[in-house]
């Protein structure tokens, strides 16, 4: 009897030390990734019922609010003014998908659960006062809108940041969605909506910006460029690189094509200002795939941009290990195709990042979280993201890029009056279209504004369709942005 007793109790132990492990699992290992799976709706569901902060623009713009409704199961419901227009920002509250954004990010703040900071916050938090606050973010409605609207309806993005501190001026995809009607206290209504958001060939609930990955053509010569000077392979004066129509990687016989079959060559500005495909092919060989790597990671990617929004993506460039024996690939993912992706974020910092003197700052939407009584609760500290180079290499790319801007392919991002630094972009699809790309900055001598353009799926494939599509539409945001920053 004794020995089944104690068998007993040991298979008890042994349950229950299995049970305390999957809890701990549970709780602390796994807490983040439940937390912020999208399915998980019981916090909304929790804070649905209950008074909610607003979301703000930089202008005071109100972006989201609660409003009072009488009868029914909710004693209110949350509306989204501007609609469409911050639908990927600011995400949805709804009580059947959860929530994303700004709703998902701050919901604490929002909710009013956030810590107490003082004797009189945790008084109110023992009496079950209300305690929430509203988020104000850094982008203005106007600057979002000038990127909405000269985007238009087609597909692509556009991002601004500061590049001093990170501060996002706007964050733009098309197509959006309004987040009032997925976000309706009518829950069949609120559910048919994100069925239908779901079912949408065009996919409008994806945040292109910063959770879609595209091949980044010609911008990312702005980063073989910078390996290169960092490696000290090239500098200002040297190699000066053969003026031919094409290029024939080692370990192949195809050869990398200028576009339209044109002959360019020469030294880095030479080369930076017409896009010059054959000799950039050739420095990304040249400098090797450990400096390329080493360079893009250094700018941030194959790591996920810290934004603080949820579900970020990271940009991939093939490791180091997969260029062996391949410089063919090497050789195509130098002038951004083949091997490397990037989002419209990474390539926003790309630009930032030469702009601020190689280091790249922590991008983020909120500036501040203010009280009810209207005092500052909370106020982003800008911080570090990663050290892309050197202040000196990026002063020359910076330089040779305001080249590119008054002599070569991206003459029509020009600010009037404002020195203006930029590079095109062509990534080719292979089916007859191609993604226009811009990434920019200004004013060159003294960068506030940093910008990122893709417009997707463009027809043709000439190195001229980033400085004809994407060009102007960049232009005008750096415009709206430079003014509203002033």
């Amino acid at each position: 009897m004794n020995r089944q007793i104690r068998r007993l109790g040991v298979g008890l132990l042994v349950l229950y030390a299995a049970l305390f492990v999957q809890l701990n699992v549970i709780q602390v290992l796994r807490a983040d990734s439940y937390n912020d799976n999208p399915n998980n709706t019981r916090a909304i569901v929790r804070d649905f019922n209950q008074p909610r902060g607003q979301i703000v623009a930089a202008d005071g713009t109100v972006l989201a609010h609660s409003v009072p409704i009488e009868g029914g199961q909710f004693e209110r419901r949350r509306e989204y003014p501007e609609g469409e227009l911050f639908g990927h920002v600011t995400g949805y509250f709804s009580f059947v998908a959860g929530a994303d954004g700004v709703e998902r990010t701050y919901n604490d703040a929002l909710a009013g659960r956030e810590g107490a900071t003082s004797v009189d916050d945790l008084g109110e938090l023992l009496l079950g006062e209300s305690r929430i606050a509203d988020v104000s973010l850094t982008i203005p409605a106007e600057v979002q809108r000038v990127a909405r609207d000269t985007l238009g309806d087609r597909r692509g993005s556009v991002v601004a940041l500061d590049p001093r501190d990170g501060a996002v001026l706007a964050l733009w995809s098309f197509p959006s969605y309004d987040p009032t009607l997925i976000s309706s206290v009518d829950i069949d209504a609120a559910q048919q909506a994100r069925t239908d958001l779901l079912a949408s060939e065009a996919n409008p609930l994806l945040a292109r910006s910063f959770r879609e990955t595209y091949f980044p053509g010609s911008t990312f010569k702005v980063v073989t460029a910078s390996a290169g000077l960092a490696s000290n392979a090239v500098d200002v004066d040297s190699p000066s690189y053969p003026s031919t129509t094409e290029y024939v990687p080692p370990l192949t016989t195809n050869p990398i094509n200028n576009f339209g079959g044109s002959t360019c060559g020469g030294t880095l500005f030479d080369i930076l200002r017409v896009s010059c495909n054959t000799a950039f092919a050739q420095m990304g060989v040249d400098v090797g795939a450990g400096a390329l790597v080493g360079q893009a990671e250094d700018f941030g990617f194959d790591d996920t941009p810290p934004i603080d929004l949820p579900a970020a993506v990271a940009s991939p460039i093939g490791d180091v290990a997969s260029f062996d024996q391949n410089t063919p690939v090497l050789a195509m993912t130098a002038i951004g195709q083949n091997a490397v992706r990037a989002t419209p974020l990474q390539m926003a910092l790309v630009a930032a990042g030469i702009a601020n003197g190689g280091q790249v700052v922590t991008p983020h939407v909120m500036g501040e979280i203010r009280g009810q009584d209207g005092q500052v609760v909370r106020r982003w500290e800008p911080s570090p993201w990663t050290r892309a180079t050197s202040p000196q290499v990026a002063a020359t790319v910076r330089d040779a890029m305001v080249e590119v801007v008054e002599q070569g392919t991206a003459t029509r991002l020009a600010v009037p009056g404002v020195a203006t630094a930029g590079k095109t972009g062509t990534a080719q699809l292979g089916n007859g279209l191609s993604h226009a790309w811009i990434i920019g900055f200004a004013p060159a001598e003294a960068p506030r504004v940093a910008v990122a353009v893709i417009v997707e799926a463009q027809p043709g494939a000439s190195e001229q369709t980033g400085g004809r599509v994407a060009a102007p539409i960049a232009q005008a945001v750096l415009s709206a942005a430079l003014q509203a920053t002033a």
